[in-house]
């Protein structure tokens, strides 16, 4: 038996829709500038290029339900609603409804200065995700990914509209990248990002897999 200095972390994971096993998560990628007109809102780009990829610790995990401490250091921190795939052993295990909480005026100064987004991005509770939908019972050929704030719409698209394909994200990480079993990719955000703030509701969906719901505090 392997003796810890002090006790480790519980391993994150998520729930699966119909099991009462729990998927592991090893690690979480998440791309950037994925749909045109989100880039466009950003002030980038639309043309296709390589995808902009980051990660964010495991530990920042949330699931479905929860309430969330707005974070230090920021007064503008941002929604970013995203398809999340769950990677197995034989690769795509599931799908999720993830959100992409971002420190956007972090972001902004990094940005200004060629710097990486890590503070902006992976911070405590910055990854909330729903459920896991095993992959063999959904299908998102003609799917729309939706947030509701409060109850109302912010924002929404087709899946389709994305600029890189999930099959396309997963060959592109996993060429250079230690993609494997446990892993996380939030896919990227379509358009009408903004501001959420302590009291705030977020809601999103994508038909056919589990919803997710966290509160601002």
């Amino acid at each position: 038996m392997t003796e810890y200095a002090f006790p480790p972390h519980d391993p994150a994971s998520l729930p699966i829709i119909g099991s009462d096993a729990r998927f592991p998560v090893r690690r979480i990628y998440c791309v950037g500038r994925n749909y045109a007109a989100h880039v466009k809102e950003m002030g980038g780009d639309p043309n296709r290029s390589e995808p902009v990829i980051f990660t964010k610790a495991a530990e920042s995990l949330v699931e479905t339900g929860s309430e969330i401490q707005y974070p230090p250091n920021t007064t503008d921190m941002h929604y970013e609603i995203e398809l999340v795939a769950a990677i197995g052993p034989d690769g795509v295990f599931g799908y999720g409804v993830g959100i992409d909480l971002t420190r956007r005026d972090l972001q902004s100064v990094a940005k200004s200065k060629g710097a990486p987004w890590s503070r902006a991005k992976d911070f405590a509770a910055s990854a909330p995700c729903s459920d896991i939908t095993p992959v063999d019972q959904v299908s998102l050929d003609k799917a729309h990914i939706v947030l509701r704030k409060n109850g109302e719409i912010v924002q929404h698209a087709k899946l389709s509209d994305m600029i890189w394909s999930v099959d396309e994200i997963i060959r592109q990480i996993g060429s250079d990248m230690d993609l494997g079993p446990g892993d996380l990719i939030y896919t990227g955000t379509p358009e009408g990002v903004g501001p959420c703030v302590a009291g705030d509701e977020l809601e999103g969906g994508i038909e056919g897999l589990a919803p997710i719901r966290v509160r601002m505090i």
